[in-house]
């Protein structure tokens, strides 16, 4: 089957699931999913699951990533931060989205590969960190949205910090893989308003950065 076909078949399949964005429906059409796809997964760029993409983390399932993405409400006036960018993926449907995209990945490999494909397919709105996404980016901070992409064991007060009053923060939450829930919270002066949006299944967040040395022998070198 042809990429087009498949794509539609995605699309309508989002339709189905719950997605009514369209301008979510949009972006997610307009970036190439097989471009943030490992080589050896590539024919399924365009089914509904998710992708292993190495270093434990996943390319998360399409219906899950428009869920999260329509839940965010971000437009062209919004200041998105990120926190975890793997593959990429994400941030580049929010770069069609929103007017500038800050995202912090934690394992060095996988944000230069990221970072390569931001830079083919052209999208100079993204602004990538390698680091602790339990920390932020407070040198930038406020944010008006907030998106976490992976399960944290309670939501980080340092995030709660850097969202902008009436900002949104989409994150799953749980202790473990079978008790995580998607949810949204808004800021409204002293007071976080919660939504639960489902029952979801990330990779844990993990806080602080890979050790260097560990980072080095995971490409086979050295700090020789």
């Amino acid at each position: 089957m042809m990429v087009a076909s498949r794509k539609i078949r995605l699309i309508m399949e989002l339709r189905r699931g719950g997605i009514a964005d369209t301008d979510v429906l949009s972006a997610i059409e307009r970036i190439p999913r097989e471009a943030f796809t490992p080589d050896s997964f590539r024919h399924q760029a365009y089914e509904n699951v998710a992708i292993p993409i190495g270093q434990g983390q996943t390319l998360s399932q399409p219906q899950v990533v428009a869920l999260m993405t329509q839940a965010l409400g971000a437009s062209r006036r919004t200041k998105v931060l990120e926190i975890g960018t793997g593959s990429g993926y994400q941030a580049a449907v929010l770069s069609r989205l929103c007017r500038r995209v800050y995202t912090i990945e934690r394992f060095k490999d996988l944000l230069e590969t990221a970072e390569r494909r931001f830079l083919d397919l052209r999208l100079h709105n993204i602004t990538t960190r390698h680091g602790d996404g339990w920390k932020g980016w407070p040198e930038q901070a406020p944010f008006d949205r907030i998106m976490i992409t992976a399960a944290a064991t309670d939501v980080p007060a340092a995030l709660v910090d850097q969202l902008a009053e009436g900002g949104r923060m989409v994150l799953p939450v749980g202790r473990s893989s079978r008790d995580q829930a998607l949810l949204s919270l808004r800021r409204e002066g002293a007071d976080i308003v919660e939504e639960h949006l489902g029952d979801v299944r990330f990779v844990p967040l993990v806080e602080g950065v890979p050790e260097e040395e560990a980072y080095f022998a995971q490409r086979g070198g050295s700090l020789a």
